[in-house]
């Protein structure tokens, strides 16, 4: 079946985000079922085509808010997701940090401390990772 023009473009904004590795290792280990492809053709289509390429935000600003988000829900491998294309935007690592510590006023020390774990992980795998920043 071919692909609409959302699909392309969210592929587009997707690969820009994530990477082009990362979006070929999540095809061969999550999308590869019809059953998940069908979500991942929706999520290109709904969110990176839809709602990334929106005005009014910069693409930096909406990574921070994904990663926000996902700590405050405890959507822990979300944020994985989320910390890599913030990185990837030009988020540093104190940056991010910063931000997941700061929450802990707001959303409490358990899930900053899940939070600042994942993105010690994330962090240390993107360190030795050849890929640079957006656009990569």
């Amino acid at each position: 079946m071919s692909k609409s023009d959302d699909w392309h473009k969210g592929d587009a904004m997707r690969r820009s985000l994530m990477g082009s590795a990362t979006v070929e290792g999540m095809a061969k280990g999550v999308y590869d079922d019809p059953i998940m492809e069908a979500f991942g053709d929706y999520a290109r289509e709904a969110v990176f085509a839809k709602l990334w390429a929106r005005p009014g935000l910069d693409v930096k600003t909406r990574t921070l808010i994904v990663v926000i988000s996902d700590t405050a829900t405890h959507a822990w491998p979300e944020l994985a997701i989320h910390l890599r294309m913030a990185r990837r935007a030009g988020w540093s690592e104190q940056e991010l940090s910063e931000a997941l510590l700061h929450m802990s006023g707001y959303v409490g020390l358990p899930s900053v401390r899940e939070g600042l774990i994942v993105a010690r992980a994330v962090f240390a795998e993107m360190r030795g990772e050849p890929e640079g920043g957006l656009g990569a």
